[in-house]
């Protein structure tokens, strides 16, 4: 939340802090980071990301949507909010969380007249009270936290007894090496880890059609050909706070080579080349796990 919207907060009774232009524990949406280091190249963002990308995360969230019902819900880890602000509803008032001071106040800019409420804080200690959503969603966002179990806890806690909260994440098997990506999840690990704080677990995976699996597939063999060229492996060598200063540059130009083509939707791959299955396997792209009924302490 910005300084001066003076927005509600569910459960609180009172405004959010003024937040002072960075997170309690500096990161990528939050994640756990050495003060100061902040992972920001990866984040979403619609004329930089290869539209084939954005049309994964756009299914991601259709996927949710299609499971929602009334009462208030969470997105963390919202970015700009293009994504978030197709969750609001009449009777399903929307809230956003993040660290990035600047993508907060755009997505507040933005959306607020569409009914979305953003505000800048770490997903590991959220300003909510204890049971404050019906519904929650986690979307790309837990396999960049040191400590993923602090962020599934904390959902946890600000969910309301007969709450659901929705995680998307690449499978680690299926997914490319990148930086950002601290911690990957197979589906017996992911599981194991949500059953500890919700009663109820379903596993699935967001998987896509023939030719658009094809299409990532070539696009990691073109990216596997940029990496042979650190033959002296020298970017797990060096610190890795300088690897992920330069992947953060590099990533745009990256995404123009290897996709080229892919801006402005010239592939054709939409949200619905992308489907929800129970059959995993180690090509499945994403796991979508659904965890309801939070564990109390």
């Amino acid at each position: 939340m910005t300084q001066g919207t003076g927005q509600q907060l569910p459960g609180t009774g009172t405004t959010s802090p003024t937040p002072d232009g960075a997170p309690r524990t500096p990161g990528s949406s939050g994640a756990a980071r050495p003060a100061g280091k902040r992972l920001t190249g990866e984040r979403p963002m619609q004329g930089v990301t290869p539209d084939s990308l954005l049309a994964l995360h756009a299914a991601g969230y259709r996927s949710v949507i299609e499971r929602l019902g009334d009462g208030p819900m969470l997105d963390v880890g919202c970015g700009q909010g293009f994504e978030s602000v197709r969750f609001v509803s009449e009777d399903r008032p929307v809230f956003g969380a993040d660290y990035s001071a600047d993508a907060v106040e755009f997505a507040n800019q933005r959306w607020s007249a569409a009914g979305l409420r953003v505000a800048q804080m770490n997903a590991l200690s959220l300003g909510y009270a204890t049971g404050s959503f019906r519904w929650a969603c986690s979307s790309h966002l837990i396999e960049h936290f040191d400590d993923p179990e602090g962020h599934v806890r904390e959902l946890a806690r600000v969910l309301a007894d007969d709450g659901s909260v929705f995680f998307l994440t690449p499978n680690a098997p299926a997914d490319f090496e990148n930086p950002f990506h601290i911690h990957l999840f197979e589906p017996p690990e992911l599981r194991a880890l949500l059953e500890r704080h919700f009663h109820n677990v379903e596993i699935q995976g967001l998987d896509a059609v023939p030719h658009v699996k094809a299409d990532f597939t070539a696009r990691r063999v073109k990216a596997n050909k940029v990496l042979k060229l650190d033959f002296l492996d020298i970017r797990h060598k060096i610190p890795r706070e300088w690897y992920i200063a330069t992947y953060t540059r590099v990533l745009p130009i990256a995404y123009r080579l290897i996709a080229r083509g892919d801006a402005g939707g010239v592939t054709g791959i939409t949200g619905d080349d992308f489907f929800v299955t129970d059959d995993l396997d180690a090509t499945t792209m994403v796991l979508f796990a659904t965890a309801s009924r939070p564990r109390r302490p």
